[in-house]
């Protein structure tokens, strides 16, 4: 018979368990752009190594605001900010006014949304991006995200996917909710692996 030991270990061994106050040793947020906002998130900014999974109640919601000044860091150190599968085409004066490296910046069209979950796992498995930004046309199962948060471990990525209200929280490493308002947005964070509490936060662009 199993010992409850042996069983754990077999358990975190297979990553069948969200070990929610533990977070990487070596992880390092990536810093957000609102100081605010970094001292809330473990580590100091988004994640690394990490699936983030976006409530958001229709695209342009100020969604990508939100991950400019992050888009902007990350390219300037030469890492891969790649799109999949936008509702509108990326506007690129305003990304290059925003600091954003444009020739760091990748494009890839989808044409469903089994293509589109196969192209973003194998992206972030070859350790080639720095972020990825996906806009599924489908609600994710729970062991899709959690092949992602897998792959984005894998690559030391930082994964976004942007969802629609009430989507269930899966494997994502940190879930949160975006709700606008007149000058920017409220920000729900509503799980994040190396904590146990939940915000709400006002983000003013």
């Amino acid at each position: 018979m199993t010992s409850s030991n042996s069983l754990d270990d077999w358990l975190r061994s297979q990553n069948l368990v969200w070990r929610g106050l533990q977070i990487p040793d070596t992880q390092q947020g990536i810093p957000t752009g609102f100081p605010e906002l970094d001292a809330l998130l473990p580590g100091g900014g988004w994640p690394t190594g990490a699936l983030l999974q976006l409530d958001v109640p229709r695209a342009g919601s100020g969604e990508l605001a939100l991950f400019l000044p992050a888009m902007a860091a990350l390219s300037r150190q030469g890492r891969r900010i790649v799109w999949l599968a936008p509702p509108y085409r990326p506007y690129a004066p305003g990304l290059q006014q925003a600091g954003v490296e444009l020739a760091q910046l990748l494009v890839v069209a989808c044409a469903n949304n089994a293509d589109l979950l196969w192209a973003l796992e194998k992206l972030l498995r070859t350790g080639c991006c720095g972020m990825t930004l996906t806009w599924p046309t489908k609600r994710l199962a729970a062991h899709q995200t959690r092949r992602l948060q897998l792959a984005a471990e894998a690559g030391n990525a930082l994964a976004v996917v942007f969802t629609g209200p009430g989507a269930t929280t899966g494997h994502a490493a940190l879930n949160m909710a975006l709700h606008p308002q007149t000058d920017g947005v409220l920000l729900e964070i509503r799980k994040a692996r190396g904590s146990l509490r939940q915000h709400r936060l006002l983000l003013a662009f």
